[in-house]
């Protein structure tokens, strides 16, 4: 019995102390997301979310243009990351065991680690220089860079996950290895490259320090891809670092605008994660 009580202690000693150190973790967490939250939350209405910034010293004003270049540049990055990054994958998955593959897999791991700020630098030499003007195209470049990685990774991985047996079938079938690829292993590894795009597309939406370097900002509205353009990142830093108190508001709510959008974009990329849990068992 005396082994047994052991047992039983140390098993709720440890049951504690990971408790702890869980609510300990949270606890960060929480006190930033309830500050955001209270700050920003009084700023939040309907013109907030559709009209244009106003001059210091009028009420009212919003970062409607902001939302739709945040939205137009990682729309964007989306058509070249994504095509990209899950081809990259399923490439590194499939055929990636040569120099080339390593190649390719050495570059997409070295490129995953570079701060966001050099791939800024970057963008702003290749496309900002000599176009002569920063744009919505520079932006969504720099934060395309940005994307691939991670799911290039992401997706080989998930990939790898699908088990042989399915391509052996299939190709046993007299399906061509083309097809086997298309219909069989990505059909089966899709949730989970839609959870991985879904990561990378949040993380897009969140990056500053490129954006400073590329899109830079606008005060209207703009479609233009060649033109600057606003985004939230930058909008809350621009209200962050000034002197005025009601821009230092509505730098709260932009921030929790944004806390909104990448939090649904993780919320989503959850739940098929947990769809793809539940199909696989």
């Amino acid at each position: 019995m005396s082994a047994l009580r052991r047992r039983n202690a140390v098993n709720a000693f440890w049951t504690a102390a990971c408790g702890a150190a869980v609510l300990l973790a949270l606890l960060p967490l929480a006190s930033l997301l309830w500050l955001v939250i209270s700050r920003g939350v009084g700023g939040l209405s309907l013109d907030f979310f559709t009209h244009l910034p106003a001059p210091v010293g009028e009420a009212g004003g919003g970062v409607g243009n902001a939302i739709a270049g945040t939205l137009y540049m990682v729309g964007l990055a989306s058509l070249v990351a994504l095509p990209a990054g899950v081809g990259a994958g399923v490439y590194l998955a499939e055929r990636g065991d040569g120099r080339f593959g390593s190649a390719v897999r050495f570059t997409t791991e070295v490129l995953a680690g570079v701060p966001s700020i050099v791939v800024g630098i970057v963008a702003y030499g290749l496309l900002v220089v000599p176009m002569k003007r920063f744009s919505a195209l520079a932006g969504a470049v720099a934060l395309a860079i940005l994307m691939v990685p991670p799911l290039a990774r992401s997706t080989e991985e998930f990939v790898r996950l699908v088990p042989g047996t399915l391509r052996e079938a299939s190709l046993a079938l007299g399906v061509p290895a083309w097809k086997t690829g298309l219909r069989v292993v990505l059909r089966t590894a899709l949730p989970g490259i839609l959870t991985a795009a879904l990561l990378a597309v949040a993380r897009a939406a969140g990056e500053t320090a490129p954006l400073l370097f590329t899109a830079l900002n606008n005060q209207y509205w703009n479609a233009r891809p060649d033109q600057p353009t606003a985004s939230l990142t930058v909008q809350i830093f621009n209200y962050a670092v000034s002197p005025y108190s009601d821009w230092h508001d509505k730098a709260w709510s932009a921030a929790l605008v944004l806390l909104l959008l990448v939090g649904l974009l993780n919320l989503a990329a959850r739940l098929l994660a947990r769809g793809r849990g539940g199909r696989t068992a």
